[in-house]
């Protein structure tokens, strides 16, 4: 991975983690201070935003650490699979989040349940999203047993030499 690359995907990181920090810090301001009015149910909802703001963060952050172990080139280590299985749950919390976002919504869709529908599909979505991430968790595991493979192979040549 190039200098300029990782330049650029950690100033989105850092742009991300304070935009997120941001919006929780004025969710839980309004959680304190707003009064719930209206029809919706705010106080969940506000509640969801934020812990779905966390579970990003903690991808942002599990991102970063991956990064830093691709400069490296560490990446190609047991210490990798402990970020990748930290992104992965955080992507499954962020759908369940979702799904709880979707049925707090659905009562008030009665007339026009074809969003809900929309917004379960989202839901299936961000679970795909995990999938990926597991297969590629999976290639990395291929990855890193070669590379052991390797060693192992490479230390017994040194030795017949």
């Amino acid at each position: 991975m190039g200098k300029l690359a990782v330049h650029a995907l950690r100033a989105v990181l850092v742009v991300v983690l304070a935009g997120t920090v941001f919006v929780q810090a004025s969710m839980v301001w309004a959680l304190a201070t707003d009064p719930e009015d209206g029809s919706l149910p705010l106080t969940p909802l506000r509640v969801i935003t934020v812990l779905g703001m966390v579970s990003g963060q903690v991808t942002l952050v599990s991102v970063w650490r991956l990064v830093t172990m691709v400069r490296r080139g560490t990446v190609f280590s047991h210490a990798a699979f402990r970020y990748v299985d930290t992104v992965i749950g955080a992507i499954v919390a962020a759908a369940l989040l979702w799904f709880a976002v979707t049925a707090l919504n659905a009562p008030g869709q009665r007339d026009d349940p074809g969003v809900t529908v929309i917004m379960g599909g989202l839901g299936l979505a961000i679970l795909g999203v995990a999938l990926i991430v597991l297969v590629l968790r999976m290639l990395l595991a291929q990855a890193v047993a070669r590379d052991v493979e390797a060693a192992q192979m490479q230390a017994e040549l040194d030795d017949v030499i």
